[in-house]
């Protein structure tokens, strides 16, 4: 094991209600006058939006909103509610959404307390010093960003998505209420619990270090949020399912399943991050369309972690060559992928690509990861380009 830090500082509220708590808690974390930030017509169709403003009416919390947010959410948004909470004074942020809000909403937050254009954090060029405080409350269990350190934006001109992590935006609280989640479509259901998922094989599949606690905490999460999903597709409504996926959401990227390791692969979210870039296709399903051609790529590099997640997480049985139980494994999740109406490819996923669009995108990738990336398998721009033309 490697040694590590660990932090976690967002408050969390989990339960039936709890967003009526949200005036309450942006007192007891200083706000006084809130940019809410959210995203399509959801949060105003459920009456969610109309409970929050109320809420903050009734407490004398001043407010002004930004709606917009956009999956894969965008610079100029971004830039408008830096600018407009510049203007009106604002002092802390509630982001009402799932993750393009909140990231958006954290975008913002760099934004308003360092000076200069919030995109050379994106692009790695400087370092924030500092970001707005900022407060969740979540209505769609994927991202993990409501106590993460990361937000993704991206830039319309070029179509480049890029993430930025720093602890300076890790939100003071999260809000969960997982009844809000239940009108959400299937496809959108399917989408987080794949992407709650991802962020724990990123962890997991590393040559870099690893915890028998940490492992099990890691493989127990996955085989919760896999055994949930087929029961959201059967039962939508299901209150204990949708309980149990947005807390692993949480504890899928809050740095718990990653403790004691080299911090991960991440070269499937850097591989999707294109995609999302250049054809704004939903992040979940862009996740399974490139994982299996990912994990083909790189198992005999990582060929422990591939077996030992065959068995733990997909129920393999411990029969054959490792190579063979491996194989078995990823073949089994790709199984499940379907199972919940995800794409196994990019032609599932609808993209049709010249190669001259995958070799684009293999070329952005490395120049996003300067180089070359990876902990299953360093991969360079060569070994992207191969995924790519593999996912097809």
């Amino acid at each position: 094991m490697f040694d590590f830090q660990y932090y976690t500082p967002t408050k969390v509220v989990f339960g039936k209600n709890t967003e009526s708590r949200v005036a309450e808690l942006i007192k007891e974390f200083g706000g006084t006058k809130v940019l809410i930030h959210y995203g399509g017509g959801s949060v105003v169709r459920s009456g969610l939006l109309q409970r929050v403003t109320d809420c903050l009416d009734a407490a004398g919390i001043s407010f002004v909103t930004l709606g917009g947010a956009v999956p894969n959410p965008h610079l100029g948004l971004v830039y408008e509610g830096i600018e407009l909470c510049k203007k009106e004074g604002v002092d802390f942020l509630l982001g009402v959404g799932g993750g393009s809000a909140i990231d958006s909403a954290k975008a913002i937050g760099y934004g308003v307390a360092n000076e200069g254009d919030v995109w050379d954090f994106y692009d790695y060029k400087r370092k924030a010093t500092g970001c707005l405080p900022l407060g969740v409350i979540l209505t769609i269990a994927a991202t993990g960003s409501e106590m993460s350190d990361s937000s993704v934006i991206t830039k319309e001109e070029g179509l480049v998505k890029r993430g930025y992590s720093s602890d300076y935006c890790r939100p003071k609280f999260a809000i969960m209420n997982p009844e809000l989640t239940m009108t959400l479509p299937d496809y959108q259901t399917a989408c987080g619990c794949t992407d709650i998922m991802m962020h724990t094989m990123e962890r997991y599949f590393t040559n870099g270090g690893n915890m028998d606690i940490t492992d099990a905490l890691a493989e127990g999460l996955l085989r919760t949020v896999k055994d949930n999903a087929l029961i959201l597709c059967k039962d939508p409504k299901n209150y204990e399912a949708r309980a149990e996926v947005m807390w692993a959401g949480s504890l899928a990227h809050n740095g718990l399943t990653g403790c004691g390791n080299d911090g991960g692969d991440w070269m499937t979210h850097k591989l999707e991050h294109e995609l999302g870039g250049l054809y704004d296709v939903a992040h979940g399903a862009g996740l399974a369309a490139i994982w299996g051609s990912w994990a083909r790529y790189v198992y005999k590099d990582c060929l422990p972690r591939f077996k030992k997640f065959a068995i733990n997480v997909m129920g393999v049985e411990d029969k054959g060559t490792d190579e063979e139980i491996a194989l078995r494994g990823i073949e089994a999740m790709e199984d499940f992928y379907r199972s919940i109406n995800m794409p196994t490819n990019l032609r599932e996923l609808g993209i049709e690509a010249t190669d001259e669009d995958l070799v684009l995108m293999a070329k952005k990738c490395a120049i996003g990861v300067g180089g070359e990336m990876g902990s299953a398998k360093v991969l360079n721009e060569e070994a992207m380009l191969a995924i790519y033309r593999a996912s097809m």
